[in-house]
């Protein structure tokens, strides 16, 4: 009996020794990998969220649309996080190609699925970085004109004079030509008027010089430009050309055109409207 006791205890502490050598050389196999990846995590993390303030950073000082701004740092965020995750998992000794393989099938269906959609994403990154526009500016696109009320990911949406509410699709919008009438300091007004071929020429360039010299919203440099355009069928053809900042565009054309009137009136200067001259002839009875 004693003998049987004592061969059951030495199996005990066999296999007791057996688990606690397997145990220690697990430790020690993986024990370092686990640490390594648990380090790469933890690291990439932090460098993940130093990206990721930087590119908020920047997208804040180029006055990107907030909301553009969340989403894309959310989306780049979970990106490198997979990154990091894969990373991690592969120093563990975690065959991750088929994870790879997983996340490429995804990505392709999910493509293929919002191609259109992803088309305005894509826009979006590029107007991004390209800036032909902001929010504020006053551009003309897609066949309308507003100021710029906002951009997200999809859409940029305009304010029309009128205060009406346009959405166009970013795909859409970079398709043409952008105009952005507000895009520098400072902009030059394009006028014409017409005189009476029996006024004094001279004097009214003089007047309408005058007028644009004494403005106070005309830059003195560049100098403002009037000459003649045309000789035209009901009167000779002035252009004006001054140059303003950019914000008293509109503000500068309706005064100065205003202001041109009232002098010409006041020189006797004759804006000629459109007329036709019949001649009658009596034929012999």
């Amino acid at each position: 009996m004693l003998h049987r006791v004592e061969q059951k205890v030495e199996s005990i502490t066999t296999k007791a020794e057996y688990y606690t050598e397997m145990l220690i050389n697990f430790a020690t196999e993986y024990g370092l990998k686990l640490l390594g990846a648990i380090a790469i995590f933890l690291i990439g993390k932090w460098i993940v969220q130093q990206i990721i303030k930087l590119m908020r950073r920047a997208m804040e000082r180029a006055s990107v649309d907030a909301t553009l701004i969340s989403f894309s740092s959310n989306v780049v965020y979970v990106a490198l996080i997979i990154a990091v995750v894969v990373a991690a998992a592969s120093n563990m000794g975690i065959n991750t190609s088929s994870f790879i393989a997983i996340f490429g099938a995804a990505g392709l269906a999910i493509g293929l699925a919002l191609k259109d959609t992803l088309a305005n994403v894509g826009a979006a990154v590029l107007i991004i970085f390209f800036r032909p526009f902001k929010v504020g500016d006053f551009i003309e696109a897609s066949g309308v004109m507003g100021n710029v009320g906002s951009i997200n990911l999809f859409s940029t949406t305009l304010t029309t004079v009128d205060n009406r509410s346009i959405i166009i699709p970013n795909g859409a919008l970079i398709a043409g030509n952008i105009i952005n009438y507000t895009g520098n300091s400072t902009r030059r007004i394009d006028m014409t008027f017409q005189i009476d071929y029996k006024d004094d020429l001279r004097l009214a360039k003089e007047v309408v010089m005058n007028v644009l010299q004494s403005h106070d919203k005309i830059l003195k440099d560049p100098e403002p430009v009037v000459a003649v355009g045309a000789l035209e069928r009901d009167g000779v053809q002035l252009v004006v050309r001054p140059w303003v900042a950019v914000e008293h565009y509109w503000d500068a054309l309706f005064e100065i055109t205003e202001s041109i009137k009232l002098e010409f009136d006041k020189h006797h200067i004759t804006v000629p409207f459109p007329q036709m001259d019949l001649h009658v002839k009596r034929g012999e009875l």
